[in-house]
């Protein structure tokens, strides 16, 4: 049930209304996806996008999870008695986990102390007494507690343990948390050194062998590296502020004046922040760094990986796609424009002038014989010389020449998808299919490849694999249904991003496609095994199907709506493709008119939308980059060159390049612009075509830098 509570707090944290979020948290605890609530019910949450109900569904979730621990916390308290009325006041108003755990923290059940072998030892009032601060002969007190058979053998004992005791109250203080917690994340300096005897073992952390910045504006990928480092055993990493400032705070709340017991206290400060505060605050500040600096690798893992999902696809051409390979030969194979493998063969272009000859004449009669639009050479190893060995054959100007990102490719070429669809194929075959399908539709092939396989990430192995996991499936699964999927031709891994269905419907659509033919409209897809109402109202609407007796039926326009569309071709005495067809009568519609209870403007603006250019793809053109000729290797490069490439890959400290050497080059965030640049996702984008100069090349390590400035800093 949703809680009004959670609302308003989701609702000032948002900027939104709160009957907005209300709207959006039913659908969301209904079952409705986000696409579909974006897309479709734009009337109940007044046109919210699909970021804005991720953050809601996030929001709520971890309110939630507050909740949960906080009654776990009560029910602990409860069953042991030490649930007090104003303790509950304050552990229900606690707004954040730190703060419900800092309030926890006196009454959560620990291992054997030095304060509580202090306690043991009787020695908790003399704290008490000393902590208050107004005795008026501390060591006269302290005496009292002078017991052999307790282990307290003299005064200084008595003073030892009930300053043990002092210290633990000090480090368990509410208060005293939050403000060093504020004092961590102010004044904390992350450090970073490397341990001994690790200096050659440890090269690739050797930026951060002598390393200090502030915590506050340390980079998310810096803290992820240096953690990396860390947990190789070949970094020494601490984040804290400077010992004299905690120390200094401590002792402004908690130290009184200057007699005997003040300085007791004094001392209880010191001892109790060097050996507990200040542990347990790295701790926790530990582990919110790595969920920043996780949150923010993982935004733009998410933005790399809807650039590469949404690349512009070649389309529905026969494609001769090549795996190229230097002592093994390249694995060639022909696909029809679905995608579909009708040929496989093996040619040696690279092992001397006859196998080369014979290679020449394998591709001409394969595009000759089955009519190829285009070739795809994968990017690997012996691409660039594939390529150059595809350019002197003379081949038609019409037949394109693409280079294509392979990564990943040889993971879906072992995986069960593959062996799956290719039973009889071995592993070439199954990378060079994935290659020519690659640029046919990139979406279509790429859905089948873990994310984290397909080289967009930023040290994607060391963030949180869960909350990494579902923010990339929110990813694909937006991208996918924003192009929409041809339910006739598209593969089950494909259909189980389709909002509503999952792996088990996708399966059962394929199988119902099998058995029974073509889906001749969306009515179809009722008949197929447990699709009910629920998921086909959530899926229809991203479901094509092209030919369709309903036009409507190859568009984005839901059936809910289909009255409504009849409705306005009706008053203008046409049909539903007469207003497709007829943009004439498409500006005669008064949208107006036809608002009602159940549907509103925003949908009826993309009813006509859709009836303009119906079943649109959102993607760009495709373009093709070409890559210059004669510079196929990095020993090819000269600084001062200038390069055509294509951006790969795009991290919090510049864009990976590819300029057709088998390795992409460098561009620093700050050569990226010839102005300062914050965000490199300011400037450029996964697959944006470039125009880069050559920096510096170090052939040894494989390092590329490369600049898109005006006027490259380094070469003056």
């Amino acid at each position: 049930m949703l809680d009004e509570g959670h609302v308003d707090k989701v609702s000032e944290k948002l900027g939104i209304k709160a009957h907005q979020i209300r709207a959006a948290a039913d659908l969301l605890d209904g079952g409705a996806t986000i696409p579909f609530i974006a897309r479709y019910r734009k009337e109940a949450t007044g046109s919210l996008d699909e970021v804005v109900i991720t953050t809601i569904r996030d929001s709520l979730e971890a309110l939630r999870e507050l909740d949960k621990r906080r009654g776990a916390i009560l029910k602990t308290l409860e069953e042991s008695g030490r649930l007090t009325g104003e303790l509950k006041e304050k552990i229900l108003a606690a707004e954040g986990l730190s703060v419900l755990e800092d309030i926890y923290l006196p009454y959560r059940p620990k291992r054997r102390t030095r304060a509580s072998v202090a306690r043991e030892k009787g020695l908790e009032p003399l704290a008490r007494a000393i902590f208050d601060q107004d005795l008026p002969d501390m060591r006269v007190k302290a005496a009292e507690f002078v017991d052999a058979d307790k282990g307290v053998e003299s005064v200084e004992d008595a003073l030892a343990g009930a300053r043990d005791i002092i210290a633990e109250w000090i480090s368990e203080d509410e208060k005293a948390r939050a403000a060093m917690r504020h004092l961590f994340f102010t004044k904390g300096m992350l450090r970073s050194k490397v341990g001994s005897g690790k200096e050659e073992e440890g090269t690739k952390f050797k930026d951060y062998f002598d390393w200090e910045e502030p915590l506050a504006k340390a980079p998310s990928h810096r803290i992820l590296a240096m953690r990396r480092g860390e947990n190789e055993e070949v970094l020494i990493l601490r984040m804290t502020p400077p010992e004299e400032d905690a120390v200094a705070l401590l002792e402004g709340m908690f130290v009184k004046g200057r007699g005997e017991a003040a300085e007791q206290v004094r001392m209880a400060v010191v001892d109790g922040y060097k050996r507990l505060l200040s542990f347990s605050m790295e701790t926790e500040i530990r582990l919110e760094t790595k969920k920043r600096a996780d949150e923010e690798a993982i935004r733009v893992f998410q933005q790399n990986l809807r650039q590469l999902l949404l690349a512009p696809p070649l389309g529905q051409k026969t494609v001769l796609a090549i795996d190229p390979g230097f002592r093994t030969g390249c694995k060639v194979v022909c696909l029809d424009g679905q995608g579909k493998l009708f040929h496989t063969e093996t040619i040696f272009p690279h092992q001397g002038p006859e196998r080369a000859a014979a290679a020449e004449e394998t591709v001409k009669k394969l595009c000759e014989r089955f009519g190829v639009q285009a070739i795809a050479i994968g990017n690997g190893t012996a691409g660039r010389e594939t390529e150059a060995f595809i350019g002197k054959l003379g081949l038609s100007r019409e037949i394109q020449v693409v280079m294509v990102n392979e990564s990943g490719a040889s993971v879906y070429s072992a995986s069960e998808v593959a062996r799956e669809e290719f039973p009889d194929q071995d592993v070439t075959v199954r990378g060079a299919v994935s290659i020519g399908r690659r640029l046919i539709d990139p979406l279509a092939e790429l859905v089948k490849i873990d994310p984290k396989s397909i080289g967009v990430g930023q040290y994607q192995h060391d963030v949180d694999q869960r909350m990494l996991k579902r923010s990339l499936d929110d990813v694909v699964e937006s991208c996918v249904n924003r192009v929409g999927v041809e339910v006739n031709t598209a593969s089950k891994e494909l259909l189980t991003y389709v909002s509503g269905l999952g792996p088990q419907l996708a399966g059962n659509i394929v199988k119902h496609r099998n058995e029974n033919g073509a889906f001749a409209g969306r009515e179809g897809l009722k008949r197929v095994a447990k699709l009910g109402p629920r998921a086909f109202e959530q899926a229809a609407g991203f479901l094509r199907i092209r030919g369709a007796k309903n036009p409507l039926d190859a568009t984005a326009v839901h059936p809910e709506r289909y009255q409504v569309v009849e409705r306005m071709a009706s008053d203008l005495d046409a049909s539903a493709e007469d207003l497709i067809r007829d943009a004439g009568l498409r500006a005669r519609i008064d949208i107006k008119r036809y608002v009602s209870d159940s549907i509103g403007l925003p949908t009826l603006q993309d009813i006509l939308a859709e009836l303009e250019k119906p079943g649109r793809d959102p993607r760009e053109g495709f373009e093709a980059v070409v890559f210059a000729e004669g510079i196929d290797k990095i020993e090819d490069l000269r600084a001062g060159m200038e390069l055509p490439g294509v951006v790969t890959n795009i991290t919090g400290f510049g864009a990976f390049v590819d300029i057709g050497v088998h390795q992409d080059g460098l561009v620093h965030i700050s050569e990226l612009a010839d102005r300062f640049v914050r965000d490199p996702a300011e400037v450029v984008k996964v697959h944006q075509k470039v125009t880069v100069t050559v920096l510096d090349i170090d052939v040894k390590r494989k390092r590329i830098s490369l600049s898109m400035r005006r006027k490259p800093r380094n070469l003056g």
